[in-house]
């Protein structure tokens, strides 16, 4: 099985965390307060969690999970992600970030922005689009019928392969959405960004199929 680093690990970090100790991953959580500070959280999801600084999770994962305000992505400058997979869940929301003018302008997508500060990663876009308690209750074992879809972007088939592999592990399949120059039609306000999960009024949420998150993709304008 493969070792997820979490770099953030809040409500969208922590439900992955969760669900990919229940596919048999080994995970190292962390955040900016410290590794004191999840011990809670790694004892409730077991053996196969440790907490960690981010450098050290960085460091220990096959995959790296970046569950981040776009705000903090300049404080990962100078974490050891050269050549790593990772996955980005981030969302620019400018009353929470401040103004970014390369984001305000549409010059780049955030996961593009995030890519500025690693320059060696291979980022792909993911789980950005879901909210969290969808993402838990919806995961479905392979060939399951209600199996839902979660849209990916990155610029590396390879990454996207690992990305996928480890997304169907923990319960759902990937709609292949392009480059991380293409992810902005799975940001907030698209078609594709919740609503296709159901409302947020029932945690449970409602099935999503590939076929269902492709066409809302396609229906994305700017």
């Amino acid at each position: 099985m493969t070792t997820v680093g979490l770099i953030g690990s809040g409500r969208l970090g922590s439900t992955v965390a969760r669900l990919a100790v229940g596919a048999g991953h080994d995970v190292v959580l962390s955040n900016s307060r410290g590794p004191d500070t999840l011990r809670d959280l790694t004892s409730k999801l077991g053996p196969l969690a440790r907490a960690a600084t981010p450098r050290e999770a960085a460091a220990a994962g096959e995959i790296v999970l970046v569950s981040l305000p776009v705000k903090a992505y300049p404080k990962l400058s100078g974490i050891p992600l050269a050549g790593k997979v990772v996955m980005d869940t981030g969302n620019y929301y400018p009353e929470r970030d401040g103004q970014i003018p390369e984001l305000d302008s549409k010059s780049m997508t955030d996961s593009e922005y995030l890519l500025g500060f690693l320059p060696d990663a291979q980022v792909v876009k993911v789980f950005n689009n879901i909210w969290f308690k969808h993402l838990l209750h919806l995961a479905r074992p392979s060939g399951a019928a209600d199996r839902s879809a979660l849209p990916i972007a990155g610029d590396s088939a390879t990454a996207k392969a690992a990305v996928t592999r480890f997304v169907d592990s923990i319960g759902y399949r990937t709609v292949d959405a392009g480059l991380l120059a293409d992810g902005w039609r799975q940001q907030p306000r698209t078609p594709v960004y919740v609503t296709p999960y159901g409302s947020r009024d029932d945690e449970y949420g409602t099935p999503a199929g590939a076929a269902l998150i492709r066409a809302a993709l396609d229906a994305t304008t700017r």
